[in-house]
């Protein structure tokens, strides 16, 4: 693994940007009678697994390497996306960081007989960027463009510290963007 005063160094000397619309991944799936359950509902291990797959893509889009997961943020099953529905899955990075990338994923349901469209899910998937030993490298900054993308960028910070406490890599003392939400 790399110290870190070189993956920062390395990044600024090659002022490596890259923007979320460079990222944005768009999937299309049709459900079909096997990703249903017995309710002809979608199951939501099917959705998870194409959530994670539109995620790596845009992921790797932003990184130009192999990414994997390295969590997934809570998901809330809303609407049911009923069989015979199109499901749209829309990613693209929220931020970069030293090796990692948050990803924010939109999920739509569309009837196309009917006309009705829907948003079912949304969720932050982050991945981290690997070598071939499987070890972390550095990704490409990512600079946001859009009011929306501005807001999600300025907020992973707070839900990267929040990742890192939940799974006992941070304390919560240390989480400065977290604290400054409940203490002025």
């Amino acid at each position: 693994m790399q110290p870190l005063f070189l993956i920062i160094f390395s990044r600024y000397m090659t002022n490596n940007f890259k923007t979320p619309s460079q990222s944005l991944t768009v999937m299309n799936e049709l459900v079909l009678p096997n990703d249903t359950n017995t309710l002809n509902n979608l199951m939501g291990g099917k959705l998870l697994h194409w959530m994670d797959i539109v995620a790596a893509i845009a992921a790797q889009k932003h990184s130009g390497k192999t990414a994997v997961t390295a969590s997934v943020d809570s998901v809330s099953f809303g609407k049911c996306i009923k069989l015979g529905d199109v499901v749209t899955l829309e990613a693209k990075v929220s931020r970069a960081f030293n090796s990692s990338m948050e990803i924010h994923i939109t999920v739509w349901a569309e009837n196309i007989p009917s006309g009705d469209k829907f948003k079912s899910n949304e969720a932050y998937y982050t991945f981290v960027a690997i070598d071939r030993n499987g070890s972390p490298i550095p990704v490409p900054e990512l600079k946001p463009e859009t009011e929306d993308e501005i807001k999600k960028y300025d907020g992973a910070l707070r839900r990267r510290q929040l990742r890192l406490i939940l799974a006992g890599k941070m304390k919560a003392d240390d989480a400065t963007e977290l604290k400054a939400l409940f203490f002025q």
